[in-house]
């Protein structure tokens, strides 16, 4: 879910990609094996488990191609089946250049009989602000999750999740950046419900309260998926988010978004588009919006050599702007 200050404003695509902000670390994602229905709720022609929340549009998001601009080159070293290292480093004429020391100790697979054991995630960049959370299995059904997140030396986030998974339903609840001293928290709850096999219902309610101001949001949700396609829709005080994701063939994929936020009063439709060739260990991802945005990402494999090539540009006709980025991927 990352940071829950994020929560009430869904930003999605709105300030993406012309943004002077650096791109958001990998921390802020849960790793795959976070969100996958685990195997004891897939049985005996019951009711799905709905998986997480914050997971409901990831289907639509993945098509979608990533940001990238300047020159990057990451470097990830596999110590063990459990633990992984990576050195990012990003050059960049439009927002700051970085440098990034990431680290994770992760369980081989979901279903490994070490499950249980403890994920714990890592980074450090070269300005000193760290981001770090860890993932628990307590129990078969229950999960919990801790995310710390420091700007120089100054705390910015602190939270606190515990999840719960029943056969057909999901409940979460999230504590962030709890203060006794200024009197202020801010509360997430969420639910997710299966009323039949393609059919997900639910809702997330965010509370804050603070010395000069209360309030909350409420959010609806729903989804219905089918095996070859996925809508959802998420609609509320703050504004709507709809996605639809329609897998073609094995080579194509293709998702369409559309974001509505009542506190900036604006709406964004996006297109995007991810097209395979593994004849040519290619993945081509194009995407484009209303703002008038038109980008894509290609990602060459170049075999044997264990790297991959990165190639992306972005154009803003409307703002007469261009990104052109270039990466490498080792290891």
């Amino acid at each position: 879910m990352g940071s829950v200050l994020a929560l009430s404003s869904r930003p999605g695509h709105q300030n993406w990609p012309f943004s002077t902000d650096p791109p958001p670390s990998r921390w802020d994602a849960h790793p795959a094996h976070w969100d996958r229905p685990p195997r004891w709720e897939r049985r005996d022609g019951r009711l799905p488990n709905p998986g997480s929340f914050h997971a409901l549009h990831r289907s639509c998001k993945e098509v979608f191609p990533q940001q990238i601009e300047g020159v990057k080159m990451i470097v990830n070293k596999t110590l063990s089946s459990f633990f992984k290292v990576s050195h990012i480093l990003h050059l960049s004429a439009v927002s700051p250049s970085y440098y990034r020391f990431h680290v994770e100790h992760l369980q081989s697979d979901d279903y490994s009989k070490d499950k249980d054991a403890p994920a714990l995630i890592g980074e450090m960049d070269s300005t000193g602000s760290m981001n770090a959370h860890s993932l628990l299995h307590l129990t078969e059904r229950v999960r919990a999750r801790t995310v710390f997140q420091t700007q120089q030396s100054q705390f910015v986030t602190w939270q606190f999740e515990t999840e719960y998974r029943g056969n057909d339903f999901t409940a979460a609840v999230t504590v962030a950046n709890p203060d006794v001293l200024r009197e202020s928290v801010i509360l997430v709850a969420h639910f997710l419900q299966s009323v039949s096999s393609g059919l997900v219902l639910g809702g997330e309610l965010v509370y804050h309260r603070g010395r000069a101001e209360e309030g909350g949001i409420l959010t609806l949700a729903g989804q219905y998926s089918r095996p070859n396609w996925v809508a959802t829709l998420n609609a509320g005080k703050g504004g709507a988010h709809a996605s639809y994701y329609h897998r073609a063939n094995k080579q194509i994929q293709v998702g369409v978004e559309f974001e509505a936020s009542t506190r900036t009063q604006e709406t964004t439709t996006s297109f995007g588009y991810q097209m395979e060739l593994p004849e040519a260990n290619m993945v081509f991802r194009g995407m484009i919006n209303s703002r008038c945005i038109i980008g894509g990402v290609l990602e060459k494999r170049l075999s044997p050599l264990p790297a991959t090539l990165i190639m992306g540009a972005f154009v803003n006709h409307r703002g007469d702007k261009l990104q052109v980025g270039l990466g490498i991927n080792v290891g």
